[in-house]
């Protein structure tokens, strides 16, 4: 099990500043952030050039290059994505759902989509992955098993992202053993409160709000879980420093817990 933060905590910086501040507080590997219209270290429409400064980055601080969130699933997008993970040798690009909750019809194009999708997905050699999202067609437990029931393809898995499974009323450490077979990505972050918003940038830090992250941290290890988990930490832009203290303090915490649970 590798830990990562998404570039996203470092939205005002360069991409080069997020990969050593990664560095500096002891990541194994960084998820880049191709996020339209929030953060784009790695620009999709330039996506060429853009990746030689991240190949650079990668090959400087000597951090792997775990995962790419678009969120999108715009079929134009995903295939630049696709393409340029695949030259950057990132094995996993991660979207969100779409649609709305408890809406049969959006329910169905969302699987549709991600069929679709993850088709594209294998011929580029990359594993496409969803997660559960607050309002979204997949929000929920219930939701994502329906989603891996209808979708049996190799290039599909799940990004269980605790913050979302909580405030869907549900408990993220129970909730990750029904759906660990097919999770492929882990977003993680803490969460004050029952939402709708996790909270601010520094109460998402991991051990600062009401989720059992050791007990989810503790399932991961019990299903031999061996993907990326990497730290998403949304909200207003954060000066450096306070960037740098939130990724220093989610992964003291997460080693600490897998130092305990004998994985690290």
């Amino acid at each position: 099990m590798r830990l990562g933060v998404n570039t996203v905590l470092f939205k005002p910086f360069t991409a080069r500043e997020a990969f050593d501040a990664a560095k500096l507080a002891g990541y194994d590997g960084v998820e880049i952030s191709a996020i339209a219209g929030m953060c784009e270290h790695l620009v999709l429409d330039e996506w060429r050039e853009s990746a030689q400064v991240i190949r650079d980055a990668a090959d400087e601080t000597g951090l792997a290059l775990l995962s790419m969130e678009v969120a999108s699933l715009d079929e134009a997008r995903l295939r630049k994505a696709f393409e340029a993970a695949a030259y950057l040798g990132v094995p996993i690009v991660n979207v969100g759902p779409g649609g709305k909750s408890d809406v049969e019809a959006d329910m169905a194009e969302c699987v549709a989509t991600l069929a679709a999708r993850a088709r594209m997905a294998a011929e580029y050699g990359v594993i496409l992955c969803v997660k559960a999202h607050v309002g979204g067609a997949i929000y929920s437990t219930p939701t994502t098993l329906a989603a891996m029931a209808e979708i049996g393809l190799d290039s599909f898995g799940i990004d269980m992202d605790p913050s979302h499974i909580h405030r869907a009323g549900e408990r993220p450490e129970e909730a990750i053993k029904a759906v660990i077979p097919r999770v492929r990505h882990i977003h993680i972050r803490d969460c004050k409160g029952a939402g709708p918003s996790p909270g601010s940038p520094m109460e998402q830090a991991c051990g600062r709000g009401d989720i059992d992250l050791y007990g989810y941290f503790k399932e991961l290890v019990c299903a031999d879980y061996q993907g990326p988990v990497c730290l998403e930490v949304i909200g207003p832009d954060q000066s450096l420093q306070q960037a740098q203290a939130i990724a220093s303090e989610s992964y003291g915490y997460m080693n600490a817990c897998l130092k305990i649970l004998g994985a690290r």
